[in-house]
C-alpha cells in the first residue's frame, strides 16, 4: 500500500500550511449564500453549480446537481466515488447555505462576505458555518487520495444542501427520491461548535425543535381601562397564568409527556464523560434552575428545554390605558430523540385543558422546517471506530455528545438510510456562529484537517466495522 497515515496527515496539513485551504475558503465565502433571503436560489444554484465542482476537480468524483423537490429551495450537490462496491461508503454530509451576513453590523474592517484574516482569527460568513468545515472533509479526502496513489480504500458519497439554515427544506422528499444512489454504511457530517477547544469532539445526532404560540383572544378591541379594569378578563393576566402551570418557578417541566421517562443508561454515561470548557463571555448555568437532580450536561444533552422566545400584550412601544384584547408568546421546546416531537403540541393542550386554561390557543409555527430529534446509539460500533481514530490522531479521546444541543438534519439521515450518524464539529462556542464576525479559529480548522484525514486513511485501512443486516440497521424512530 502507497504511502502511510502519517504521510497522509502531513498533505492535509501542508494543505492549510502553504495557504491552499485558505485561498479555496475564500472563494466560497465570496459568495453570498443566503438562505433566508428572498431571491436567494441564483446565487445556491451558483454555489452548486461552479464552486464544489471547481474545488472537487480532479479528485475522481462524478458529480451532480440535484433539483431540491420543493420548488424555489436551494439544489443539493452530490459528489460520488465508488472504488468497490464491496468497500464500506461513507456519505460525508456538509451545507453551503448560511444565515443572514448582516453587513454593516460586523465590526470596523470586517466584511461578511470576505475572510480576513486577525491572529488565529478568521473572520468571514461561513467560515465555521459551514463552509469552513466541508472544506476541510474536501481537502483531507484529497489529502488521502494522493498519499495512496490515486485511490481511499473505501467508497466516498458527498453531499452538500443548501437549505440547513431554513430547516433544509426538501431533503428528506430527496434522501427518499436517491435512497439507492445515497446508501452508504455510516454518515459523516461536519458543522457545529465543540464543548472545548483543546479536545476533539463526537456529535451523534440532535435535539429536535418543536416552535408553537399560546394566544389569548378575549375580544377584538381594546377598551378603557377606567371603565372596564376590573370588570374585563385581561389576557395577559390569563396568558402568565398559563405560562405558569407549564414550568414552576424554578422551571421543572410539568407537562406530561414532555420530558422522557429517564435518561438512556448509554447515553448517561456518555454526557458523564464529557468535558466542558469555560469560555469567557459566556453565561454560567443559574444555580437551581430545571430538572432537579440532573448535571448540566445532562440537562442540554439528554432532557427538555423550553423557553419563551417572545411575549406581547397590546403596545409597548406606546402603552395605551385600555384593557387589551389579546395577549401572545412564542415558545420552543427541544426535546431529546425518547420523546416525539408529534407529541409536544397535543400534550400541552391536554395541559391547559385539564387546568381550566381552554381559552388559551395552541398554534404551531409553520414558517419553517423544524428538525426532529435523533441519536445514534453510543454503543454503535461505529462510534467507536472513529473515536479511535480520532484519539490515535489528537493523542487523546474525543468527547461524545450523545446529541447535539442544536438542530441538524441527524433524523433525517436515520429515519431515511438507516445509517448511523456522526457528527464531528471544528468550531468553537465563541466563534459568533449566526452573528456578526462569525469566525474560525485557524488551529481548530488544521486540526480538523488531520483528524479527518487520519479516519478516512483509517477506513481505507480496514477500521470499518462489520457491515450490519438491513434489519439491524433499521434506527429507532424518535418517542418509538
Amino acid at each position: 500500500m502507497a504511502g502511510s497515515r502519517d504521510g497522509a496527515i502531513a498533505r492535509a496539513a501542508r494543505c492549510f500550511d502553504d495557504g491552499a485551504f485558505l485561498t479555496a475558503l475564500r472563494r466560497l465565502v465570496a459568495l453570498p449564500t443566503e438562505s433566508q433571503m428572498p431571491g436567494s436560489l441564483p446565487v445556491l444554484t451558483r454555489y452548486c453549480d461552479e464552486a464544489l465542482p471547481a474545488l472537487m476537480r480532479g479528485m475522481g468524483f462524478a458529480t451532480r446537481v440535484a433539483a431540491n423537490p420543493h420548488e424555489g429551495r436551494g439544489p443539493v450537490f452530490v459528489a460520488m466515488r465508488i472504488e468497490d462496491p464491496a468497500l464500506p461508503t461513507v456519505l460525508v454530509y456538509g451545507h453551503g447555505d448560511v444565515v443572514r451576513g448582516l453587513a454593516g453590523q460586523w465590526s470596523e474592517g470586517l466584511d461578511p462576505w470576505q475572510v480576513t484574516v486577525c491572529g488565529e482569527k478568521w473572520y468571514g460568513r461561513g467560515t465555521v458555518d459551514n463552509k469552513g468545515q466541508h472544506l476541510i472533509a474536501i481537502e483531507s479526502l484529497r489529502a488521502v487520495i494522493a498519499e495512496r496513489g490515486g485511490s481511499l480504500g473505501f467508497n466516498a458519497k458527498l453531499l452538500v444542501e443548501t437549505g440547513e439554515e431554513q430547516g433544509s427544506p426538501g431533503l428528506r422528499d430527496l434522501l427518499r427520491a436517491h435512497r439507492g444512489d445515497l446508501s452508504a454504511d455510516v454518515f459523516i457530517g461536519l458543522d457545529g461548535p465543540r464543548q472545548a477547544t483543546f479536545m476533539p469532539e463526537m456529535r451523534l445526532g440532535a435535539r429536535g425543535g418543536v416552535a408553537f404560540d399560546l394566544i389569548v383572544h378575549l375580544r377584538d378591541h381594546a377598551h378603557h381601562s377606567g371603565h372596564w379594569g376590573g370588570v374585563l378578563k385581561d389576557p395577559a393576566f390569563r396568558l402568565a397564568h398559563a405560562l405558569a402551570s407549564i414550568v414552576t418557578p424554578e422551571g421543572r417541566i410539568l407537562v406530561e409527556g414532555w420530558t422522557p421517562p429517564a435518561i438512556p443508561p448509554a447515553v448517561k454515561r456518555a454526557i458523564a464523560g464529557l468535558v466542558f470548557e469555560d469560555i469567557p463571555g459566556l453565561p454560567e448555568p443559574d444555580a437551581g434552575w430545571g430538572e432537579p437532580g440532573l448535571t448540566k450536561g445532562e440537562k442540554i444533552f439528554g432532557w427538555t428545554s423550553v423557553i419563551v422566545l417572545a411575549q406581547v400584550t397590546g403596545h409597548p412601544d406606546a402603552p395605551t390605558n385600555a384593557v387589551q384584547g389579546e395577549a401572545r408568546a412564542r415558545m420552543q421546546v427541544r426535546h431529546a430523540a425518547d420523546v416525539a416531537g408529534a407529541a409536544i403540541v397535543p400534550a400541552l393542550r391536554r395541559h391547559l385543558n385539564a387546568r381550566g386554561f381552554g381559552d388559551v390557543a395552541v398554534v404551531p409555527v409553520l414558517e419553517r422546517d423544524m428538525f426532529g430529534a435523533a441519536r445514534t446509539d453510543p454503543d454503535d460500533p461505529w462510534v467507536a471506530t472513529v473515536a479511535a481514530s480520532i484519539t490515535a490522531t489528537a493523542g487523546r479521546a474525543p468527547n461524545i455528545v450523545p446529541n447535539s444541543s442544536g438542530s441538524n438534519p441527524s433524523d433525517m439521515f436515520l429515519e431515511e438510510l438507516g445509517i448511523p450518524v456522526i457528527w464531528i464539529p471544528n468550531s468553537y462556542a465563541g466563534c459568533n456562529q449566526h452573528g456578526p464576525d462569525e469566525h474560525a479559529l485557524a488551529p481548530l480548522l488544521r486540526e480538523g484537517l488531520g483528524l479527518m484525514a487520519g479516519l478516512w486513511w483509517d477506513i481505507g485501512a480496514g477500521a470499518a466495522p462489520k457491515r450490519r443486516t438491513a434489519r439491524d440497521a433499521m434506527p429507532a424512530r424518535p418517542g418509538g
